[in-house]
């Protein structure tokens, strides 16, 4: 009986591309998913007359393997990862390999790594990032955990994933939770982008009072300049899709809540934990929270009269505001890929990772959601300075990005868009973390006087070295 190469449990569209993408590298595949009909249906039509052999029983999955056994679980995050893990491991010989390709919480990928090694077996973490098209096309693949287990898969991941002009967009990030660890900080950076651009079309829409269609030749224009990235790209799309039931532009249709699956909230929630702030893609994630209050929203703006005033567009030198806020755009981003990076590189030195923060952006420019021109200005730096913690303190910053005019641009973005009483909280926050970043003096000394004066947490001073405390 043929052997497979790999194995993929889980037949959602994700898992059925990736096989399908693995297949055409060359590889047999093997396929297992709980309902048999998804399995039977996949080998009839995408699958037929591919070296892919359906499986119906966990064991018969198992025993299709060649050894060492590789088994990619593409299964949704949570219960059924473990659910798999549980039932696999009965099955499995030391030195067979575990790979959990879904979005999992990096605190539950040590758990089961730890749990999945002592029984001998390999455990990787990968985040898998591209959507439905780069599973089939080829993805952004972020391995983490036991690097012996990814020497035996380098093979298929490399084959398969996207390639760009400096190769494959796949690595060996680090050890245990690496790998699912620069997936989160991915999504958050994704989450903050998302909300920037989104910003900007509210911007055009309700300030300068654009159409869809104007709207969209200024997104499609920006994919030829330095904000040249796949969310533009799609965002450019998006805005020239008209609604087939009415004909309306869809965009007028789709109901302003928008939802998440929680890696935002873990990147943020990450950060608080390790120090790091990251205030773009936390003000994202309460952007999303806040739009689910629609109702609410709808009695506050009857009740206080918002966009009342904010008709002003005409009074706008439009080309002058669309050319400053194109330069604020490219700043939130490149300041939500700080806030990332800074996030990834203090992990790193937490959790004892190594990542190769370079590495980290080479791979993040194909296939991947947040792929971006401005990666290649973000792998240069860190190439040059491997250990720089922020990209705000490169010191050759400035000869790279024009942050003092992109800055200036920024605010006067900003300071317009209260003027108009649109909420731009992504954009505001990264005006606010640069702001800060570049302060001398801010006034937390006043916020630890006030912790001192009802807690007696004590202070620090200026001009003599000791812990002080003051009776006030």
């Amino acid at each position: 009986m043929q052997k497979s190469d790999i194995g993929i449990i889980g037949m959602a569209v994700m898992g059925q591309n990736l096989a399908l993408n693995i297949e055409d590298k060359g590889f047999t595949v093997s396929v297992y998913n709980r309902t048999k009909s998804k399995t039977e249906k996949f080998l009839k039509e995408r699958a037929e007359k591919k070296n892919i052999i359906g499986t119906y029983s966990i064991e018969d999955f198992v025993s299709s393997l060649k050894k060492p056994r590789k088994i990619l679980l593409m299964v949704k995050a949570g219960e059924a990862v473990d659910f798999f893990i549980e039932s696999l491991l009965p099955l499995l010989e030391k030195g067979d390999i575990i790979i959990d390709g879904g979005n999992s919480y990096f605190k539950d990928t040590e758990r089961r790594f730890d749990k999945v090694e002592k029984e001998g077996i390999f455990y990787l973490g990968t985040g898998i990032s591209g959507g439905e098209y780069g599973a089939l096309h080829g993805p952004c693949i972020m391995p983490g955990g036991d690097e012996r287990a990814y020497s035996e898969v380098e093979e298929i991941f490399l084959k398969c994933a996207a390639k760009t002009e400096d190769g494959s967009c796949c690595t060996y990030l680090g050890p245990r939770s690496a790998g699912h660890f620069v997936k989160m900080v991915h999504n958050g950076i994704e989450y903050g982008i998302m909300q920037i651009l989104a910003e900007a079309y509210h911007l055009m829409r309700c300030g300068l009072k654009m159409g869809f269609d104007e709207i969209q030749e200024v997104f499609k224009k920006w994919t030829s300049t330095q904000l040249n990235s796949y969310l533009v790209e799609i965002t450019a799309d998006i805005l020239s899709k008209k609604d087939d039931l009415t004909g309306k532009y869809l965009l007028e249709v789709i109901l302003d809540k928008a939802e998440q699956k929680g890696t935002g909230k873990w990147t943020s929630q990450s950060a608080l934990d390790l120090g790091v702030p990251v205030p773009t893609i936390t003000l994202a994630v309460d952007a999303r929270i806040i739009s689910s209050f629609k109702s609410q929203r709808e009695i506050l703006a009857e009740r206080f009269g918002r966009e009342k005033r904010a008709l002003a567009g005409e009074e706008i030198d439009r080309d002058r505001f669309l050319s400053k806020l194109k330069d604020a755009c490219y700043f939130c981003m490149f300041l939500s890929y700080a806030q990332g990076m800074h996030l990834l590189s203090a992990a790193s030195v937490e959790f004892g990772y190594g990542i190769d923060l370079s590495e980290v952006a080479r791979i993040w420019k194909g296939g991947c959601i947040i792929r971006a021109e401005l990666l290649n200005v973000i792998k240069r730096i860190y190439k040059n300075d491997p250990q720089l913690s922020n990209l705000l303190f490169s010191e050759k910053l400035q000869d790279i990005i024009p942050v003092s005019s992109l800055s200036e641009h920024l605010r006067d973005v900003v300071i317009q868009a209260k003027k108009w009483e649109i909420p731009t909280p992504a954009m505001s926050c990264c005006l606010d973390y640069y702001d800060s970043f570049r302060t001398e003096n801010l006034p937390a000394n006043l916020i630890q006087a006030q912790r001192d004066f009802f807690g007696a947490h004590t202070y620090r001073r200026k001009d003599r070295e000791g812990v002080f405390h003051t009776i006030w």
